[in-house]
């Protein structure tokens, strides 16, 4: 743990405590502020850390903690007693009793309780103003792209570096930098690519004129439209002018400009100006590719500065199949399906376990997420759906009569414990190692992808393995687990996700329901060379399937049909909605700038009574996506 040094505990005990210097670095050590915060799992409670860190915001931050102190009896205060956990807090013990931490808060507790009352200290507003994002192309937009384009579908991304995850989307500004390798891999497409096209002249009929000097410029135009998203300058006409000329066959300069262009910032990135860059933004959020004619002719026209013109512009999108496409991968990247489809399990355990079954489990999500967003339903039923989406595999799987017609929307038997997304396999499997269940996986994808809540890592040196299972003591994995939450180190984290897991141990690692656990005890291996390993015992342990979601009221469960009631009445699922698809719409994550934005988007979310249209429909109209911020 941190120590403050004697010099340091000094200056902590004069009239006027220093608390960015004492206190702060406190605080920080013991990762409060990623709990406190609106992504946080405490983002519920009356204490906030400031968003931008300056000297003054912090300063201004710790004279704010006065209401968490009580002047009569300073000791006795919850900013003292609630992270030493002296009184019960969900992050258990963060900083330890009898350290110098806490003599540090403590000093500054004593100078809050001297201080007069006083109305409550405002943070200064520090919020940085927003800036223009500069995004690229993913791999699957460049794909989808040159096809639109030059008709090409061969998918040439497929061979590029992979992308990155982050902030749950491969979308993000953040990780679309151009690395040399995929500069390397950019060259040899836009190759592979202008020869397709033109290699042996004009097959797919992209030229457009009787090859001439006129023809030359027309096509020019028009491919630089269409490649750039935007009309060419004159000095680019200009120069591709030139480029051509370089090449007396018409195909063969046609093919060396697209060459080119394909190579250029101005294809592989979203640099349109104005109403064309308004226009790109709108077909890459909604269709992953780029503009139509439609939508072209709007931003020419400038009619998608007007507001009525622009909501049929995406009411026109919305209903193009496209869209639906488009969402399924944000469906896909959402719930990580990249990841149950690299699953592995045991076959001697789960011998119907196959690549076919993950493929039906996705597909089971994936129509359930169609019926709740383009249905006339809220979109609250995909946690709450008391039906589902089947075919005659997964019925099996879990113990029904197979459906009349495969994949037909089928009610589920009533009081069935599935319901929602969290009675799918595919979130069940996703979740679950390849032997056996993970409470901790469960409880920890509920938090960070239905509740954008931030879970602290494990501190530095932890050990985090459980308790052998031996003959003499077959133990669950809820007992085994305990060990993490009764040491206060690992229950600071543990208590925030295993207690979710818990209360869905009663399905399997492939989503199968089951009353009883089965452990299996290895004995140790024969030493004899040759000798067979003998087989695993076999335990069947009863299954307490009863969990709780720390820091929500009332929130204890079950079954997954309860915890899906539990989300999709909370307003910080209902929020994480919001707040996802403005990550994948904007390409980064939110900031305290767009709080105000956030927060309108999410009341007329709830006021269409969570109809998804009306989400992306309030998104694509706001200020910050019509300007690229």
């Amino acid at each position: 743990m941190w120590r403050l040094g004697v010099g340091l505990l000094a200056s902590v005990a004069l009239a006027q405590p220093d608390f960015r210097a004492s206190v702060w670095p406190v605080f920080l050590r013991a990762q409060c502020s990623q709990c406190h915060q609106d992504n946080g799992v405490a983002s519920t409670t009356r204490l906030r850390f400031p968003n931008v860190n300056t000297e003054a915001n912090i300063q201004a931050f710790g004279l704010s903690l006065r209401p968490f102190v009580n002047p009569a009896r300073p000791d006795s205060s919850l900013l003292l007693e609630k992270p030493t956990n002296r009184v019960p807090h969900g992050g258990g013990e963060r900083i330890r009793r009898g350290s110098a931490e806490e003599q540090a808060l403590r000093l500054w507790v004593h100078h809050l309780a001297s201080l007069p009352e006083q109305p409550v200290v405002a943070l200064p507003d520090a919020a940085p103003a927003a800036k223009p994002v500069l995004r690229r192309l993913t791999h699957l937009q460049y794909n989808l792209t040159v096809k639109d384009l030059l008709g090409d579908e061969t998918h040439p991304a497929n061979a590029f570096p992979r992308e990155d995850f982050i902030n749950g989307f491969t979308n993000q500004a953040e990780g679309q930098s151009v690395s040399p390798l995929l500069a390397e891999a950019y060259a040899r497409a836009a190759q592979r690519l202008a020869e397709n096209a033109f290699g042996k002249g004009d097959r797919r009929g992209l030229i457009g004129c009787r090859p001439s000097n006129s023809c030359r410029d027309d096509f020019l135009r028009r491919m630089g439209l269409r490649t750039f998203r935007r009309p060419l300058r004159s000095d680019e006409l200009e120069r591709y002018r030139k480029l051509f000329a370089k090449e007396t066959d018409f195909f063969r300069g046609a093919k060396l400009v697209t060459e080119a262009m394909l190579q250029s910032p101005h294809f592989l990135f979203h640099l349109e100006p104005g109403l064309w860059g308004l226009a790109s933004r709108l077909s890459y959020f909604l269709w992953d590719t780029m503009p139509d004619d439609a939508l072209f002719s709007a931003a020419q026209s400038g009619a998608l500065a007007d507001p009525k013109q622009l909501e049929a512009q995406v009411q026109r999108m919305l209903a193009d199949p496209r869209a639906q496409q488009a969402f399924d991968r944000f469906l896909s990247e959402w719930l990580r399906f990249d990841r149950l489809r690299n699953a592995l399990r045991d076959r001697n355990l789960y011998p119907e376990y196959s690549p076919e079954l993950v493929e039906n489990m996705i597909e089971e999500t994936r129509r359930l997420f169609r019926h709740a967003a383009w249905g006339e339903v809220s979109f609250l039923e995909f946690f709450t759906a008391e039906y589902s989406f089947l075919n005659s595999a997964l019925a099996r799987l879990y113990g029904l009569e197979p459906p009349a017609e495969p994949w037909a929307k089928m009610a589920l038997p009533a009081l069935h414990p599935r319901a929602g997304i969290l009675g799918h396999a595919s979130f069940l499997t996703l979740t679950s190692k390849p032997v056996e269940t993970s409470p901790t996986e469960r409880g920890l994808f509920i938090r960070e992808h239905f509740l954008c809540q931030v879970v602290p890592p494990p501190p530095a040196g932890v050990n985090t393995a459980l308790p052998p299972v031996t003959e003499e003591k077959p133990i669950s994995q809820r007992e085994r687990l305990r060990i993490h939450l009764a040491d206060p180190v690992c229950a600071s984290c543990h208590s925030l996700v295993d207690p979710i897991g818990f209360g869905l141990e009663n399905f399997d690692a492939i989503g199968r329901y089951r009353e009883t656990e089965r452990i299996l005890v290895f004995p140790a291996k024969s030493g004899l060379a040759g000798s067979p390993n003998p087989r695993p015992s076999e335990h069947h342990l009863p299954i307490h399937a009863e969990g709780f979601l720390l820091g929500i009221a009332d929130a204890r469960f079950r079954s997954p049909r309860e915890l899906g009631r539990i989300l999709a009445h909370e307003p910080a699922c209902q929020k994480c909605i919001v707040k996802q698809v403005f990550r994948y719409a904007m390409g980064r994550l939110e900031g305290p700038e767009d709080e105000p934005l956030l927060e309108t988007i999410f009341q007329r979310f709830r006021d269409s009574h969570f109809r998804f249209p009306e989400l992306i429909m309030s998104l694509a109209k706001s200020s910050a996506f019509q300007a690229g911020l």
